[in-house]
């Protein structure tokens, strides 16, 4: 009488949290390499680390659940064994290590084009500016625009790196204290 059918009678609490601890790992991690290298200050690192984070972890998930169904039953069947019972087919583990350096190329692109995507937004582009000055302007803009933007890529991808280090950190305690 009071069924749910859109529930799921089984529910991966293990890669929910997961993915909360890579969150909360992450954006305070990529919030200081914003605070302190690209001299943002601490509310602004914040809000683009957790928009960064946030956007990377839920475009993942949607290229995660579109891809799923185009698997092999092999494929599928150790995915299960990993997300439910964190077992590790040892046939499994170099395709394991290829996936990650791809999840961890995809974020970056993702978390860079995010990051730029919110600079451009954030400043102040639209305005109107004197046409005497506009041309001086356009020039410094453009070099610092090379500049900042080679600084970003750099820095995201340090971000990056230093959180999913530390995620796998955390990792390698868990499985060697259970």
């Amino acid at each position: 009488m009071f069924d749910l059918p859109l529930l799921p009678k089984v529910v991966p609490i293990g890669a929910i949290l997961f993915s909360f601890l890579f969150l909360l790992v992450s954006i305070p991690l990529e919030a200081y390499i914003l605070n302190s290298v690209l001299k943002f200050d601490k509310r602004t690192s914040s809000f683009y680390a957790i928009c960064m984070n946030l956007f990377s972890n839920v475009v993942g998930w949607i290229i995660f659940f579109w891809i799923e169904p185009f698997l092999s039953i092999r494929l599928r069947t150790s995915l299960m064994n990993l997300i439910f019972f964190d077992q590790i087919l040892p046939s499994m583990i170099n395709l394991m290590i290829l996936t990650a350096f791809i999840v961890f190329f995809g974020t970056f692109v993702v978390k860079s084009l995010i990051l730029r995507l919110a600079l451009i937004s954030m400043t102040d582009f639209w305005k109107r500016q004197d046409e005497s000055d506009a041309q001086k302007v356009l020039s410094r803009r453009e070099f610092k625009m090379r500049l900042q933007t080679k600084n970003i890529f750099t820095n995201v991808l340090i971000a990056n790196a230093l959180s999913y280090t530390a995620v796998v950190l955390i990792l390698f305690l868990i499985i060697r204290i259970v």
